[in-house]
């Protein structure tokens, strides 16, 4: 579900490395340094690296991508293991009764709102926009920077107000009349009223981030989501704490707990964005308020447009996937969201921190006319997204049933049930790597401000996806239907990337296909056979665990394999050649 990805529709990816850098204090010139993020501290920048070669991207390139990438996969993790425990205390305190299915469907709506109004258009548009304007304007772009924020920031309050009054005609449309007992609509709408301002300071941490990413600075925005989840875990303790329960019939606004947990929740997402002030500041920026209007966001917000359109198109595709997974059986709906889930976790960490670092370089490229620059960065990027996706998903291929199992098999999840999801995952991992090139190319077109040609792949990918997914049915007995809706959501960004490939070429000319499907071929080769390798060796294994808990020998396998598949992976693309693990090794080394 491109849909999703995007917190940003977006997300990306490399060859050797670059020589010690050399610091100096910043300053603001009238064109940025044209090199990766600062790797010392906020306030100073690395001087720009030499010009890359012609051939494979540059040592420079790729080492200075790593660098930038790698803190923010770091950052990445660290934020998924910070909500993965989030979650897990969410359900400890709450349960899975009435409180807990109003409380998730509450704090959903301000995402959903987030993104179809300006989720994609901060990450996706206002990058470009703003390194334009650094480019061009003799103040470096601030006077514009100002006016962005006082603009936008009128736009999401009043944004925020109307959600807000609508509360409680959004909860009755994802909850229906509440009937069912799941969720009650009164409680939900509630919720609703404390957690909506969410979308305010949601759409200013992401302008401010946009901001510090525009200027080489990754680490404050990558790191802000990990302060958010230790916020809403203290939360969760003084929830836990405060004497009583919800009521939920009839429900009080001066519920202490419903007041802890709602705007407690919201004070996570205010953290997250009050961050960034010390580091706005630490590059200079001073914030007064600047009125009237300027061509350019005329222009961002024709872009703005389109990606509001690529949202809802994902929307179509998104409905039509729950209603034939709910039409399925019982559980399938879960399913396919906990696998999709799944994969999300290595494109999140390898994918969007790849994407982070080059959305910047890229826009700066674009915007002096430098297309080979943005071309070498396309390559650049989809080969790194391949080394480091292509053995992950190869992994999940052969051992999906074992981490479904060794993820799942707890608590309320049946064994069959997290089996199922292990399967699901596997049927579907041969997506990842698409879906990341997918992302990195739709990242192009906008760093060249073109946002209606993403939202015209967006159409293709649906058009793609949506027969296979009405096929599922009438091909696959019920049990197995989710399985086929994850494989047809693999193949549209097997479809987007092969459009997306053609768009480009049309539009840049050459774009080094042929060096991106070389290393494709190799890292496959070597990811398939140490996949299979590591799958033998623990076929073998299984007759002597035999005796072991389901979960045990679930972890066992996974574990095994893993350990196994991986290094194996490594050693034959050494053996191939694949020069781009080179940046990675001298990364290490340099650590």
């Amino acid at each position: 579900m491109p849909e999703r990805a995007g917190r940003a529709p977006a997300e990306s990816v490399q060859p050797p490395e670059a020589p010690e850098e050399v610091t100096r204090p910043v300053q603001r010139p009238s064109v940025p340094p044209d090199d990766g993020p600062p790797t010392t501290p906020i306030d100073r920048v690395p001087e720009p690296a030499e010009p890359a070669g012609p051939a494979g991207g540059g040592t420079e390139n790729a080492g200075s991508l790593v660098r930038s990438s790698g803190m923010i996969a770091i950052a990445s993790l660290v934020s998924r293991v910070t909500g993965f425990l989030r979650n897990l205390a969410i359900v400890a305190v709450l349960g899975f009764a009435v409180v807990n299915d109003s409380y998730t469907i509450s704090n959903t709506l301000p995402n959903i709102v987030y993104e179809l109004l300006l989720g994609g258009v901060l990450t996706s548009v206002m990058i470009p926009v703003l390194v334009r304007a650094q480019a061009e304007d003799p103040d470096g772009g601030e006077r514009f920077t100002r006016r962005l924020l006082t603009v936008v920031g009128v736009a999401l309050l009043l944004a925020t107000l109307l959600a807000m009054a609508a509360a409680p005609l959004l909860t009755r449309l994802y909850l229906g009349s509440g009937d069912g007992g799941e969720a009650n609509p009164a409680l939900a709408t509630a919720f609703a009223w404390l957690l909506l301002p969410q979308i305010f300071f949601y759409g200013i941490g992401a302008l401010l981030g946009a901001i510090l990413n525009s200027k080489q600075v990754f680490g404050p925005f990558a790191w802000a989501p990990v302060l958010n989840n230790v916020v809403v875990l203290g939360v969760l303790a003084v929830y836990a704490l405060v004497p009583g329960e919800i009521s939920a019939d009839p429900v009080r606004m001066g519920d202490p707990k419903l007041l802890v947990l709602g705007l407690g929740t919201t004070l996570g997402i205010v953290v997250q964005a009050a961050v960034l002030i010390p580091f706005m500041r630490r590059i200079g920026f001073s914030y007064r308020p600047v009125w009237g209007w300027d061509p350019r966001l005329s222009l961002a917000g024709g872009m703005a447009l389109w990606i509001v359109g690529y949202v809802l198109v994902g929307q179509a595709g998104y409905i039509v996937t729950t209603r034939v997974a709910a039409a399925a059986d019982g559980g399938s709906v879960a399913t396919y969201m906990n696998a999709w889930l799944l994969l999300q976790v290595p494109y999140g960490v390898l994918g969007v921190s790849l994407l982070t670092a080059l959305m910047p370089r890229m826009s700066r490229a674009a915007a002096q006319g430098d297309t080979d620059q943005v071309v070498t960065d396309l390559s650049l990027g989809a080969r790194l997204s391949t080394v480091g996706l292509v053995p992950i998903a190869a992994v999940m291929t052969a051992f999906g049933g074992a981490l479904g199992t060794a993820l799942f098999s707890v608590g309320a999840g049946s064994g069959d049930g997290a089996a199922r999801l292990g399967e699901t995952v596997a049927w579907s991992a041969f997506g990842l790597l698409p879906y990341a090139v997918t992302m990195l190319q739709m990242r192009v077109f906008y760093a060249m401000t073109d946002s209606r040609t993403p939202t015209l792949i967006q159409v293709g990918m649906v058009g793609v996806k949506i027969p296979l997914l009405l096929a599922c049915p009438l091909l696959l007995p019920p049990g197995q239907v989710v399985l086929g809706l994850a494989a047809a959501n693999s193949l549209s960004f097997v479809g987007g990337a092969l459009i997306g490939q053609w768009l480009l070429r049309r539009r840049l000319g050459r774009v080094r296909s042929v060096e991106v499907l070389r290393c494709l071929v190799k890292v496959t080769a070597a990811s398939g056979a140490a996949a299979a390798i590591a799958w033998g060796l623990t076929r073998l294994a299984e007759p002597a665990i035999a005796d072991w808990p389901v979960v045990a020998q679930a972890w066992t396998l996974l574990l095994g394999g893993t350990l196994i598949a991986l290094p194996l992976a490594v050693a034959g693309m050494r053996l191939l050649k694949v020069a781009e693990l080179d940046a990675v090794f001298r990364r290490l080394a340099r650590r």
